[in-house]
């Protein structure tokens, strides 16, 4: 299983991870921008017009409204990357992270208006009656590439695990013994039942859910989040003036000396402004075929509004909380991750200029004298007192008031370290450091007008997000079943979906989660190719809709 695991992270480095991938995505929501004339600005009125409904007609074919497919796309869209996603992205690319995640969002509006369109416009009615879309229809049925099609609706049933059930179900279950000290069983045992009761309704359920789960959960993280950046407004300039001119200068200004480089800032930007408002990955249109419309056109003019909600509002307002506060250069008193920390050898400072710089090479892969500690040390009751001398890593910095525990208690007794790691795994270390994703944000909303009580926003945030997202995925999975497999086994699916959500609260998802890296690519990839092979028809299609809706009025 570790052997698999590792294959996946080598592999997702020369897909999701790799340098090319986000010039990719990039590059085809730039190509679509010029040769359709910017229709993220164009459109974007028109787009507020149709969603409110000035278009809806009852005889038109579909199973929800453009408002109803808009939130379940939302639902999708809006999840632990609006928190935690976002907060990562800075702490390691620091604020020119989210410089890139609005370029991402801004290209991504052109982006998801094509796949929409094209997924509507080929979409398909299943046995039950309800309509079937997504880019697995137009691969098939115009391109005439059912092996990409296959592809493409394989990788979104991973991924419905993978991104919109295991990992969120295990996010939720920590969050809430995290907060409340509730147990992980019942966390999963009661948000499964739930799941269940809406997703074995189907789409008309579904969309009747998300229609009122969306709006609210939107403006209560809102409001929230703007009680943080009011008592610190005064930050609010600075906090963009660095978003922008680290975006163009290329500094490294990460949480610390532990900054990024710019074209590490640019890759994290980019790939979480995908993970965010998914625009190029194809879930969305699946969401949105089902909408009740004639013209396709219209509700990718709906999709336009998607990456703007999630990124350009949501992830923004999460931003600069995390930068008007100041929290993502401030160390707090953490629990050390073993997958954020490293031992190495020599004292080092972050007082130090000499000591940052050759940190800051080490933890970016350049060349510097600091090597991993192999060997032990002595300690007494939590604290190192013999042996060569250390310094603790976490989170990209240097660790302070360091404190080794076993079972609660202070450690005491030689203490082994092999290629910077403690041996043994029953050793806990805690201290002062850095923080990042979901802990970040939740620092930061402690210092608005809430105080404290501020974590509790976060919390209950990630819960309605995630759960949120559980939903949607849960939409795109069936519509990929039905594809691949045939109606009768959607309801198998749902039921399977519900139960992973039980037994991802209790149990480690890591391999789930970075097989659902490597699927995210492989839906990205062939829709990306499937739009550019309809670039033109596309273009007509859009001139079409045009020339109905002078027509008719």
């Amino acid at each position: 299983m570790e052997a698999f695991n590792n294959w996946l992270l080598v592999l997702d480095s020369f897909l999701g991870s790799s340098a090319w991938f986000p010039y990719v995505l990039l590059g085809v929501g730039l190509f679509f921008t010029l040769y359709l004339g910017f229709p993220q600005i164009r459109y974007f009125r028109q787009a507020w017009r149709v969603v409110t409904g000035k278009y809806d007609h009852s005889h038109m074919k579909g199973d929800t409204s453009h408002f109803q497919a808009l939130s379940t796309a939302l639902s999708g869209t809006v999840g632990t990357g609006n928190i935690g996603g976002v907060a990562f992205a800075i702490f390691l690319g620091g604020p020119a992270a989210l410089f890139w995640m609005w370029m991402t969002a801004f290209l991504g509006m052109t982006t998801k208006f094509v796949e929409v369109t094209l997924s509507h416009k080929y979409r398909d009615r299943a046995p039950d009656g309800t309509m079937a879309g997504g880019p697995m229809y137009y691969m098939d049925k115009r391109l005439n590439m059912k092996w990409l099609a296959v592809i493409f609706a394989i990788a979104t049933v991973i991924s419905s695990f993978g991104t919109g059930n295991l990992p969120q179900s295990n996010n939720i279950a920590q969050g809430m013994e995290a907060t409340f000290g509730i147990k992980p069983i019942i966390t999963g045992s009661v948000l499964a039942i739930l799941l269940a009761m809406v997703i074995l309704g189907g789409i008309h359920r579904i969309a009747k859910v998300t229609s009122k789960v969306v709006p609210f959960m939107a403006v209560f993280y809102v409001l929230g989040a703007l009680s943080v950046i009011a008592m610190n407004i005064d930050n609010l300039w600075p906090s963009f003036k660095s978003v922008i001119s680290d975006a163009f200068t290329g500094a490294a200004a990460a949480g610390g000396f532990l900054g990024a480089s710019f074209a590490y800032a640019f890759n994290r930007g980019v790939n979480r402004g995908l993970f965010s408002n998914e625009a190029g990955q194809g879930s969305a249109p699946i969401a949105h075929a089902s909408a009740r419309a004639d013209e396709p056109v219209s509700e990718g003019m709906v999709s336009i509004l998607e990456p703007f909600i999630d990124t350009i509002i949501i992830c923004t307002l999460t931003g600069m909380v995390i930068l008007c506060s100041g929290v993502w250069t401030e160390k707090f008193e953490n629990k050390f991750e073993r997958a954020d920390m490293t031992i190495v050898a020599g004292h080092y400072s972050d007082k130090n200029d000499t000591d940052v710089k050759q940190l800051y090479a080490y933890l970016n892969d350049k060349p510097s004298d600091v090597k991993v500690f192999n060997g032990a040390v002595k300690v007494e009751e939590g604290k190192v007192v013999g042996g060569d001398p250390i310094t603790v890593l976490n989170a990209r910095s240097v660790g302070e008031d360091v404190r080794f525990r076993v079972g609660g208690h202070p450690y005491t007794g030689l203490l082994d370290i092999s290629k910077g790691a403690i041996v043994d795994p029953d050793v806990n270390v805690i201290g002062k450091s850095l923080v990042h994703s979901a802990q970040l944000t939740t620092k930061a909303f402690t210092k608005g007008y809430f105080g404290d009580y501020g974590q509790y926003i976060v919390s209950i945030g990630l819960l309605l997000f995630a759960f949120s997202t559980s939903i949607a995925w849960s939409y795109y999975g069936d519509r990929a079943i039905i594809y691949l497999v045939g109606y009768k086994w959607v309801m198998p699916y749902r039921v399977v979906y519900a139960f992973g959500f039980l037994w991802a609260a209790v149990s480690d998802t890591t391999l789930v989660w970075n097989l659902a890296a490597v699927a995210i690519v492989l839906m990205a990839l062939p829709n990306l190719f499937g739009i550019m092979m309809l670039a033109r028809e596309m273009k007509q299609t859009v001139r079409d809709y045009w020339a109905n809706i002078k027509e008719k009025e």
